[in-house]
């Protein structure tokens, strides 16, 4: 049985996000992504909940068009299928009000999720309609809490200010964060320190990160997590899809693997109180083995460090 969302989230989270099928997809191919998606849980039980992606196109205007299926029915479905906790990931930039917000988070709970990760548009330039994320937790999270669950936001390390943005959507509501796709482990080190330090000078108790590593095969690979907006840099690839280096499996695997590892070193030794967890995604259906691949790795590497 799966540890509650909630108490998972203060000791080395696990959370999964599938791929989930195309927005025109038959009943026929979303009931084999959820057979799919509810096997691997099964296989798992050290994944403590299940982030349902939701990717969006935008127009020049900002206007949204959704590239998979609605997120809360494949939630829905996972959580019935698999007992286990989902979250859903909503724009809420694309929603047309902040009473819509509110709207969409008592819908979903009424669907019976009862988590969600609160969203951004994609451009600064654009006057997105939804409210900023700051306003929609404090919209969104009274509605969640009453259902005994959570919010949280996406986290991008290399973003100029960020940890003043995570402080401001903690005091929000925010219960934790997920991150961009990190490939090195620089950027979201140096976040955490301001983060921590940020949250000692407010007297506030941080808020969790998720790490998100994912399986990178092939050069397709590389520019759709680069259009996910991850940072990868050059050697990182270079090292990863080496062409005289063999499968890049193992290569991808062993620097999520490293790049976890030094994290929570780093965090350790200096003791900061964010509570820090992995995220690992799959980045399409053909996916699957590799994630199931990178879910393997990285269960030993969140076991407590053994007592001296």
């Amino acid at each position: 049985m799966a540890r509650p969302f909630a108490s998972a989230l203060r000791d080395r989270p696990l959370v999964f996000a599938p791929a989930l099928p195309a927005a025109r997809a038959s009943p026929k191919r979303f009931a084999a992504s959820l057979s799919e998606t509810v096997a691997l849980l099964a296989r798992f039980p050290r994944i403590d909940a299940v982030n349902v992606p939701e990717l969006v196109d935008e127009n020049h205007d900002g206007r949204p068009f959704y590239r998979t299926t609605e997120p809360r029915a494949y939630g829905a479905a996972v959580a019935e299928g698999a007992q286990r906790e989902v979250v859903v990931n909503k724009v809420v930039a694309h929603l047309p009000s902040a009473d819509a917000v509110r709207h969409w988070a008592e819908e979903t709970v009424r669907l019976g999720v009862h988590h969600a990760t609160l969203v951004g548009g994609s451009s600064r330039y654009i006057p997105y309609p939804g409210p900023p994320v700051a306003e929609a937790n404090a919209l969104a999270q009274p509605v969640f809490a009453r259902a005994g669950g959570l919010i949280g936001n996406i986290a991008i390390p290399q973003r100029t200010g960020e940890s003043h943005r995570m402080l401001a959507k903690t005091r929000a509501g925010a219960a934790f964060f997920t991150t961009q796709l990190l490939f090195d482990a620089r950027a979201v080190i140096d976040l955490l320190r301001r983060y921590d330090r940020l949250c000692r000078d407010a007297g506030l108790a941080p808020a969790a990160l998720l790490i998100s590593v994912a399986p990178v095969g092939d050069e397709g690979d590389a520019g759709f997590v680069r259009w996910l907006g991850a940072d990868l840099p050059e050697e990182v690839e270079r090292e990863i899809l080496d062409p005289d280096g063999g499968d890049t499996g193992p290569r991808s695997i062993e620097n999520a693997r490293a790049l976890w590892r030094e994290v929570r070193e780093r965090a350790g030794a200096e003791e900061l109180r964010v509570p820090i967890g992995v995220h690992v995604e799959q980045l399409s259906a053909r996916h699957l083995g590799r994630a199931e691949q990178l879910l393997q790795a990285v269960v030993p590497e969140l076991e407590p460090d053994p007592r001296p």
